[in-house]
């Protein structure tokens, strides 16, 4: 295993280690702002900013050794005469090692629109102004888990919508499972994205997310999961045994909710003369529900043939909506080719076709963790504003090719009024600033704790309950 640095010193775009002797003379501070310029989800969600900044910003994260080391690899890297090493050892010497940053954030979990300050990062030792945008390679880091969390909350509201005119809309937390462990790029990846998931679902495969959230957000039973086959469990018994196979499924795990992948050969043969058939009584047996996943094909057409056969097999009765719902002891997950757009072809589907959405659940691979990227909700870090002996100016970018990244200007608030987010001028809030003091000088100042955050994405919900 290769084992990185843990100095921070290493943790930036290489480009960062020329800026101090960029900035005009005599600049003292430098003050820059996140926010998501836009993009695909009309909702941001803030959140993973704690993550970062404990695991890496926070107590000495320089030591003389590391400026050495970086010294030496900058050097390499870049040749002489661009690296720090006064500025890094002033840390060092002065600072005791850790980080002279203010970092001022929106609560997270909050959830709001596009083009509002997310949060803000200053340094506090005038000597130091290029130390916050050195700080914007980690920082930015955040885009993933907002990202992430706004994608999930969008298919939460999606579902949601289908589930209050078909089903039961209590059963939304169990509606998206997250499958995306085994095609995230990294551990950590899996982790964090895993928790973001877990903002709008319970459902998870992603056991890792949970260990994080527990470590660094205290919280305990954050997501769910359930006894599921692969086709490794199916196919290893023969294609003549497949039946096997599943009253095996059926007797292991004789109470509760199980899942059995059911497509290793024939999925309508499996459900009609299988499940439907020669198990149903094992089925109706079980003291809990029997869930079926298809893994191919095209998935609106085949769980709409796979909804008539259970139904046909095993009953089904109309809800008080008028849609159809299958035995309690039966309901199916599509856990393949799943993500916003072709759910919402097959939810549209089945809404179409008369069948509640009560009968399916959803489970997402790599589409969960892995299809996303800065540009998705165009996130972006920018210096708006700088002290130069004494005096604060408005900075910014306008680039007459794109006016889609005009940079805001001056310091920030964030305030909320006659129901909406607004981004104004910091010595226009008064007492109203919504951004917190989260974190400054290597210390964590303010702390979120796992149920907060989730209670902040879901409040709209729960004011309409």
């Amino acid at each position: 295993m290769i084992h990185l640095t843990e100095s921070i010193i290493h943790r930036s775009d290489s480009y960062k280690y020329s800026h101090h002797k960029l900035l005009p003379p005599g600049t003292e501070t430098i003050y820059s702002y996140l926010e998501s310029r836009g993009g695909k989800f009309k909702d941001v969600v803030f959140f993973g900013l704690q993550y970062i900044l404990e695991q890496y910003f926070s107590g000495v994260v320089v030591t003389a050794a590391d400026v050495e080391e970086a010294r030496r690899d900058v050097t390499a890297h870049m040749g002489p005469g661009v690296f720090n090493y006064e500025g890094w050892m002033r840390i060092v010497n002065v600072h005791g090692g850790k980080l002279p940053l203010r970092i001022m954030a929106v609560p997270e979990g909050t959830v709001l629109g596009p083009s509002q300050v997310l949060l803000t990062v200053e340094n506090t030792d005038p000597a130091l102004p290029w130390l916050t945008n050195f700080a914007e390679t980690l920082l930015m880091q955040v885009w993933y888990p907002i990202t992430v969390a706004s994608q999930q909350y969008a298919k939460r509201k999606m579902m949601l919508g289908f589930l209050e005119k078909t089903g039961t809309p209590e059963s939304i937390d169990f509606k998206w499972h997250d499958f995306g462990y085994r095609g995230s790029t990294s551990q950590e990846s899996a982790a964090i994205g895993g928790a973001a998931h877990l903002l709008s679902f319970k459902g998870t495969d992603t056991l890792i997310a949970l260990q994080l959230i527990k470590k660094f957000y205290g919280g305990d039973n954050a997501g769910f999961s359930i006894p599921a086959s692969e086709h490794s469990t199916i196919t290893s018994w023969g294609r003549e045994h497949e039946s096997d196979a599943y009253s095996n499924m059926l007797q292991q795990y004789p109470t509760g909710i199980i899942a059995c992948v059911s497509d290793s050969y024939d999925i309508e043969k499996a459900c009609r003369e299988l499940w439907g058939d020669k198990l149903k009584f094992e089925v109706l047996g079980r003291d809990g529900t029997l869930v079926v996943r298809p893994d191919s094909g095209d998935p609106a057409p085949v769980i709409l043939r796979i909804l008539s056969i259970l139904g046909e097999a095993f009953g089904t009765t109309t809800n008080a909506k008028g849609y159809t719902v299958l035995h309690p002891k039966v309901r199916v997950i599509q856990g393949d080719g799943i993500n916003y757009e072709s759910a919402y072809e097959i939810l549209t589907a089945l809404e179409r076709r008369g069948w509640s959405i009560d009968n399916l659940a959803l489970g997402e691979g790599s589409g969960a963790l892995q299809l996303v990227n800065r540009d998705t909700l165009k996130m972006a870090i920018k210096c708006s504003a700088v002290k130069i002996d004494g005096k604060w100016s408005d900075v910014y970018k306008d680039p007459a090719t794109d006016p889609g990244k005009t940079s805001k200007r001056g310091r920030l608030a964030l305030v909320h009024y006659n129901g909406q987010f607004h981004t104004i001028q910091k010595d226009q809030a008064w007492d109203n600033d919504l951004l917190r003091l989260v974190w400054e000088n290597g210390a964590l100042i303010e702390r979120d704790n796992w149920t907060a955050i989730r209670n902040r994405v879901l409040q709209d919900e729960v004011a309409k309950a």
